[in-house]
């Protein structure tokens, strides 16, 4: 059974854990998917890269009203757009692991984790195999992955979810979207803008319902300029017949107080993308058979140095934060990482004033409580 000092189980902001000062340590690094976390490979970065084509060809179909200028709009290239991304971005990633994987402390083992005892992880690797690791201190780094709905008929369709639908081969002629927060106005502004028809099925009453309430309604009646949105929405069934997805719709009977607001019984699309939401992946990890105490949403529970209750178990980034924000998890991998190297002197995480952005159209940004939160505090 190998033995190491520290294992980090993650290679997204866990990666950047190790700076020189741990070259004198023996590292296993457990990774399942590809180096870069959802940021760099499905999330932040990719979907970013998207918008940008998207902006552009909304700021010439307003250029007119707004500027006085005629700029012709005919959309885009889908197959060029997503094949600029991924050309830049799948190079850093190989570049990223053959980096680490050339390291003579660091051992790369590719496949799945799961805690079998405390500080020990049992591994399936990708090739078949199974190995066993124990360590004196363990990052928890392994991120979220899309939560699903329980909507019948979903497990038999070829759906999409965030991690999927940039690398599709074609822009759909109309995406039904399921939810209401970053991803939906993020991903439908960029289809929007490229040509597709959108529509959004949304259980609450508005969208990115995180925001200030004013600043939700006043994005949910301008995004409603582009896209089909219906409220107080949620899908009873779902099925898929080769070409197009049919989705049986309960529309709550519900005043909605934004213009353009949609009703519908069922609603037929070429392409169907879930955003309901993202799941820690502490469960999967078993956590729990290391002592490792979770909320009532899976998230992983620290003090502000970023250890848990597990003595030696330390966790970074979407698996212990709720926000599940790029930059946070970059701030928390540089505090985990003083922390291991400085036991006697570690550093606390103020996390009260966060600021965050939705690259759609409108963009909306902010930081800090809302006023809402603010209000409810007294």
């Amino acid at each position: 059974m190998p033995h190491f000092d520290l294992i980090i189980v993650g290679a997204g902001s866990g990666n950047s854990v190790l700076t020189p000062e741990f070259d004198s340590w023996d590292v296993a690094m457990v990774e399942r998917d590809a180096f870069g976390g959802t940021c760099l490979n499905t999330g932040c970065i990719p979907s970013k890269m998207f918008v940008l084509p998207a902006d552009r060809v909304v700021e010439a179909e307003e250029a007119r009203e707004h500027l006085g200028v005629d700029v012709i709009a005919r959309g885009g290239d889908w197959p060029s757009i997503r094949d600029r991304v991924f050309a830049r971005i799948d190079p850093i990633v190989e570049g990223g692991t053959e980096y680490r994987e050339r390291q003579e402390h660091v051992q790369v083992f590719h496949g799945d984790a799961a805690f079998t005892g405390e500080r020990t992880l049992r591994v399936d690797l990708a090739d078949g195999n199974r190995v066993e690791l124990t360590a004196d201190r363990i990052v928890l780094a392994a991120g979220a992955r899309p939560r699903l709905p329980e909507l019948p008929g979903l497990a038999e369709v070829p759906f999409h979810t965030s991690e999927t639908f940039m690398r599709i081969d074609r822009l759909p002629e109309h995406l039904i979207i399921l939810g209401g927060g970053f991803i939906a106005a993020e991903l439908g502004h960029v289809v929007a803008s490229l040509g597709s028809r959108v529509s959004v099925l949304h259980r609450g009453d508005r969208l990115l319902r995180h925001e200030d309430p004013e600043v939700s309604a006043r994005f949910s009646e301008e995004f409603a300029r582009r896209v089909d949105l219906y409220f107080h929405a949620t899908p009873t069934s779902v099925r898929h017949d080769g070409a197009t997805f049919h989705l049986e719709v309960d529309q709550a009977d519900e005043p909605v107080q934004l213009p353009g607001h949609r009703h519908c019984t069922s609603i037929d699309g070429d392409a169907l993308l879930v955003t309901t939401g993202r799941d820690p992946n502490s469960d999967q990890l078993r956590v729990d058979l290391a002592g490792v105490a979770t909320d009532a949403d899976g998230y992983v529970l620290t003090d502000d140095t970023l250890e848990t209750d597990a003595p030696g178990v330390w966790a970074l980034g979407d698996i212990r934060n709720p926000l599940q924000l790029k930059h946070l998890a970059n701030q928390e991998a540089r505090v985990v990482s003083h922390n291991l190297l400085h036991p006697g002197d570690r550093r606390h995480i103020d996390q009260r004033v966060v600021p965050h952005a939705v690259f759609s159209h409108p963009q909306v940004g902010s930081v800090g409580a809302t006023e809402l939160q603010l209000r409810n505090e007294g």
